[in-house]
């Protein structure tokens, strides 16, 4: 199916990594009427507020990449707003959207939503067969809040709303704060000042041993638009590259792009989280989608954006 690109496309959360890389995405595909409100004039946390702008532009399709973030230390330390402010937010926007008529919705979910030792490659089904990595379990209990709203609107007022499911994301315009961003953009920035600094070592949270997939941003907006305008049959579909390192490899790979030969120390105090996590991407595959970037084109692009942030600092 072709979307057409004069559509109405409100695309909320655009400042973050993953909605600036999906506004990137669709401008230049073309679309010409899309939507997008900072913080400051539309509050997601608001129902009124959110119904009122809806109801303003009757957008054709929204896509809610709106979400408070973090790494494993704000997870576990601000479980109260993590699991408030996501749930209020995809609440408002999903019910928002049923009552203004939008013809199709996609919810952005996360890989932490299955159980903490779920088998590998995580399939779709594997969802609440066994207990949440207990860090981040308000996130996913919020994420997994946002998926079943999906799909019970689908049943009961027959929406056409999906819940697209990525693996751990990096990207242009991430976070790179040690103490509430993600594995990745942390360990770039951590072993780029080690650089700077001529720092010998550097130390990073658990042993190095569990393992991650890691998909680029863009490719995360190009399935977007590829499942605004896919029919599919299912509320639900991972989304991942099928690339994976320990979390001590990561730290090689890093450092070897950026020249530097760094001794690696383990705070064993600090928690691993979730031994393993790598989606099964199959279903997503079978309906036409494939991630694009590699690994080391994706760092590339990333690593050129964290230096000019930081020159910018």
């Amino acid at each position: 199916m072709q979307l057409n690109k004069k559509k109405k496309i409100f695309i909320a959360g655009h400042k973050g990594m993953v909605g600036s890389s999906i506004l990137r995405h669709f401008k230049k595909k073309g679309y010409k009427n899309l939507f997008y409100e900072n913080r400051k004039s539309l509050d997601l946390l608001d129902q009124k507020k959110t119904l009122a702008y809806l109801s303003k532009i009757k957008p054709d399709y929204v896509i809610i990449s709106a979400a408070k973030v973090g790494g494993i230390m704000a997870n576990k330390e601000k479980k109260a707003e993590f699991i408030y402010e996501n749930i209020m937010i995809q609440t408002n926007l999903i019910h928002s959207s049923y009552l203004t008529g939008v013809k199709k919705l996609i919810f952005l979910g996360s890989s932490c939503i299955y159980p903490k030792y779920s088998k590998q490659p995580i399939k779709e089904s594997y969802l609440m067969t066994d207990s949440l990595e207990e860090t981040n379990d308000a996130y996913a209990i919020a994420k997994i809040a946002g998926y079943k709203m999906c799909e019970s609107y689908n049943k009961q007022y027959n929406t056409n709303y999906i819940c697209l499911m990525p693996t751990n994301l990096y990207g242009p315009n991430d976070n790179y704060d040690l103490q509430t961003s993600h594995f990745f953009p942390a360990l770039i920035s951590k072993i780029h000042f080690a650089k700077r600094n001529k720092d010998k070592f550097i130390t990073i949270w658990g042993d190095g041993s569990p393992r991650r997939e890691l998909m680029y941003v863009d490719d995360l907006a190009d399935a977007c638009e590829f499942f605004l305008k896919k029919k599919t049959n299912h509320a639900l579909i991972n989304v991942g590259s099928g690339q994976e390192k320990t979390i001590l490899e990561y730290c090689k790979f890093i450092s070897k792009k950026i020249n530097i030969n760094l001794r690696i120390r383990f705070d064993k105090y600090k928690p691993n989280g979730t031994p393993r996590k790598k989606l099964n991407s199959n279903l997503a595959k079978k309906y036409g989608w494939k991630s694009k970037f590699n690994l080391n084109k994706g760092f590339d692009l990333t690593y050129n954006d964290y230096l000019k942030k930081i020159d910018h600092n």
